[in-house]
């Protein structure tokens, strides 16, 4: 398959479905970190997800008449349930709540925009977030330990709950039945600590990656 992997900088979903043998490519305005070049379509995702001419990192052209697959992993800075807490005059000056109401609007139709692609088989991924009411329900809700290989696999055995907006596709199948992580490591405050806070450089683009276990289920099921 012809398979479009938006939004996605770090190559993880591409490589995961390269190694199942199928044409994949990683996408995002950004350069990649996956050490890939030639799998990664360097250019506005709005410009790649209905496929035409595109251009790779590496200075060459890609020619696709359609996606097969299109999994889209959209900036979800305007669109988290977190980035909601802003939209109140409780804790933000009504100037920079239109602002970011501006925003949001331009995130929803960035959205849109992949979940309406000229793509049978689609996948769209957010956080719990405004699409969840304004568009409607994810069609699944997943966590990172669904696919993690056992509770000592320290880079999927963690809680991160992820949206699935899908389009011809099922929703993928948990891979084990390991109970959820118990988080007993606190801050001083007495707020629980979470995966994310063991990052301490370059959160946002850290925090957006998809984890291997997730990838991998994706190629396999998808693929």
């Amino acid at each position: 398959m012809k398979v479009l992997v938006a939004c996605e900088e770090s190559q993880t979903v591409c490589k995961a479905f390269r190694e199942r043998g199928h044409e994949a490519y990683s996408n995002d305005v950004q350069k990649c970190s996956g050490g890939v070049p030639e799998w990664h379509i360097l250019m506005d995702a709005r410009a790649a997800i209905n496929g035409g001419t595109m251009r790779l990192q590496n200075g060459g052209v890609l020619e696709v008449n359609r996606w097969d697959l299109i999994i889209a992993h959209p900036p979800c800075t305007y669109l988290s349930s977190v980035a909601t807490r802003h939209h109140s005059l409780k804790t933000s000056r009504e100037n920079w709540i239109v602002a970011r109401t501006l925003n949001r609007i331009e995130a929803m139709r960035f959205f849109m925009d992949c979940i309406n692609a000229n793509c049978d088989k689609i996948a769209v991924e957010n956080p719990v977030g405004i699409m969840n009411s304004a568009f409607r329900k994810p069609d699944m809700i997943v966590q990172p330990y669904y696919f993690a290989e056992s509770e000592e696999d320290e880079e999927n055995y963690v809680t991160k709950t992820t949206c699935f907006w899908l389009k011809g596709l099922a929703p993928l199948l948990r891979r084990n039945v390991l109970p959820k992580p118990v988080i007993d490591d606190f801050h001083p405050s007495g707020k629980r600590k979470y995966w994310e806070d063991q990052i301490t450089t370059d959160r946002a683009r850290t925090r957006s990656k998809t984890f291997p276990g997730l990838a991998r289920a994706m190629a396999e099921q998808w693929g």
